[in-house]
């Protein structure tokens, strides 16, 4: 069982950045990769981002590719969202999923409000 907490949400104007961190306690290994997910108010929830643990290879939605950057500290086993030229559109509830041989565990969600 992996533990996840998110922080670093919050309100963020248009064109603005926020730097979203996602702390993972448990059993993380090189078989694992962890990512974001967000849900906006009246949608489902959709992919955003995922590192792989061991290679570091990401891969990102259409929508914030050179807008976002994932990235991992292995050490502290951290994840974070580099979050730059915000969009209202980017408002959501950001989750993080870390995920090892087809368990997925998530973080409660941290809320991301762009104004416009």
């Amino acid at each position: 069982q992996v533990q996840l907490v998110e922080s670093g949400g919050g309100l963020a104007q248009a064109g603005g950045s926020l730097r979203l961190s996602c702390a993972a306690s448990g059993r993380t290994d090189s078989t694992s990769d962890m990512g974001w997910f967000r849900q906006a108010p009246g949608k489902e929830r959709e992919f955003v981002a995922r590192i792989t643990w061991s290679g570091g290879v990401t891969y990102y939605t259409d929508s914030v590719k050179g807008r976002f950057t994932i990235s991992k500290d292995n050490a502290k086993n951290t994840v974070s969202l580099q979050m730059n030229s915000l969009k209202p559109e980017d408002t959501a509830v950001y989750y993080c999923r870390h995920t090892s041989r087809g368990v997925n565990n998530w973080g409660k969600g941290i809320l991301v409000t762009v104004s416009s």
